[in-house]
């Protein structure tokens, strides 16, 4: 299966760090790796790691979301009835929303037949465990801003940036002080707005470059 998007978010979750977890259903194993992916290429790569690491399985199945807005997303049973696999997988990542993304569950045959239901369930459970053992955090579009301003008023902006919320980079003294941040997209009028009532419209503001970024143990990354 297979499905397209095309547009601009302006946040999403991904996976910062993936994990893995085994679930039972009737002496079937299965065992659900969860990757962090930017490309189809990467999501074969890891695909077929899976596939070496367990070739004695009876089946290797997946799922991959990637774009902020599913641009890509692709899923297959491998070899289980149509539909109670990799849809399965698909229809988690999508319901919980996280993005850049692989899941890869692999199932060891028990013996048992769980019929249409009972691996719907079980793709799904190993799938939901095995995001409860990553990592997931929300990428921001956002605005690059400086703000130069006097020392009388640097107070007033610290201030403001503080019970804002407002993330700053980096301050610059100099003769005047200068605050790097980012801001929110859809926030960077309200913010231009309080930033030029506090500082009595003497700040000099400057637009950057838009760029997504998160917040990870209380720090900027944009490396993700």
């Amino acid at each position: 299966c297979s499905e397209v998007g095309s547009f601009m978010s302006q946040s999403y979750q991904i996976i910062y760090e993936g994990g893995s977890d085994e679930i039972v259903e009737k002496k079937s194993r299965f065992i659900a790796h969860v990757f962090p992916v930017h490309s189809e290429e990467e999501a074969a790569g890891h695909i077929e790691q899976i596939r070496k690491k367990y070739w004695d399985a009876r089946h290797n199945c997946h799922a991959f979301v990637i774009g902020p807005n599913n641009e890509i997303s692709r899923c297959s049973d491998d070899g289980e009835p149509s539909g109670t696999a990799g849809r399965p997988i698909l229809e988690v990542l999508q319901g919980q929303g996280i993005h850049d993304v692989l899941v890869v569950v692999t199932r060891y045959f028990g013996g048992t037949l769980l019929g249409t239901g009972g691996l719907i369930r079980a793709y799904t459970k190993s799938t939901q465990e095995g995001i409860k053992e990553s990592m997931v955090i929300e990428k921001c579009l956002g605005v690059m801003l400086s703000l130069t301003c006097d020392y009388t008023t640097s107070g007033k902006i610290q201030y403001l940036t503080a019970t804002e919320h407002i993330p700053v980079l980096d301050t610059v003294y100099t003769d005047n002080v200068t605050f790097e941040m980012i801001v929110p997209v859809e926030e960077v009028g309200s913010v231009e707005k309080k930033f030029m009532e506090a500082s009595m419209g003497k700040a000099v503001l400057e637009k950057g470059e838009e760029t997504y970024y998160a917040e990870i143990d209380g720090k900027i990354s944009y490396d993700l």
